[in-house]
């Protein structure tokens, strides 16, 4: 292990392999690459001309993303995405024409971001989940076991060890509830262009603002969302 590069606590101390994969660069970049092959079979199946034969192109190196020439390449345009676009190209020479097609860098990086969080969330609910299961395990096995209760950090009248852990299993209810209410709500931000108008893609399905709308939902149900937000912008 390097000791000459900054370590977060929150990754080699306290974080399981789980999450560390959720927010590593193989998720990030994979996650790029789904978004781009979501975005091509919309667009084919909205009339563009993307073909089977360049998705599938897509599908075949979706996961063996090739950083040393994204990396060579952000040395020369200074633009993450590009040379990811770039390197994926290069993988996919059929398919290289269509890789990004009317979108803009947000449309990979800021849905990717909310995959992240997403999954993230998705983690600590089951381990919620799992934490509640045992504790309620354990309230009831010791539910007549007598202790000392407090109050104002003062000695008060009898409890059990049972009642007194229900008392952090209703905490972690209410967390529960909260991770359940933000992933319920969870939605893509879609491909809304450089200024979130669609512009770009009202060019490419010359005027056709039902076929714009169309491919947000497309993306999201590619995605595994139920819709996307009605406006987004880069920032």
């Amino acid at each position: 292990m390097a000791k000459n590069v900054y370590e977060s606590p929150l990754s080699s101390r306290y974080s399981g392999k789980e999450m560390k994969y959720i927010f590593s660069p193989d998720m990030k970049f994979r996650t790029w690459r789904r978004l781009w092959i979501a975005l091509a079979e919309a667009e084919m199946e909205l009339g563009l001309p993307v073909t089977q034969a360049q998705i599938d192109e897509l599908k075949e190196h979706k996961d063996d993303i090739n950083y040393e020439v994204a990396v060579e390449r952000e040395k020369l345009v200074r633009h993450d995405v590009m040379s990811h676009v770039y390197a994926y190209g290069v993988q996919c020479p059929n398919a290289k024409g269509i890789i990004h097609l009317g979108a803009t860098s947000c449309y990979v990086g800021d849905n990717t971001d909310i995959i992240i969080m997403t999954e993230a969330l998705k983690v600590v609910r089951n381990k919620l989940v799992t934490v509640i299961r045992n504790l309620s395990k354990f309230a009831d096995e010791y539910k007549a076991l007598p202790t000392l209760g407090f109050t104002h950090f003062q000695p008060a009248q009898p409890t059990t060890v049972g009642k007194r852990a229900t008392l952090w299993i209703q905490d972690l209810l209410l967390d529960l509830e909260d991770v359940e209410y933000q992933l319920s709500k969870a939605k893509l931000l879609g491909s809304k262009g450089t200024t979130g108008t669609q512009a770009s893609f009202l060019e490419l399905f010359e005027g056709d603002h039902e076929k714009c709308k169309a491919l947000d939902k497309k993306i999201a149900d590619k995605m595994g969302y139920k819709g996307c937000f009605a406006v987004s912008v880069f920032p």
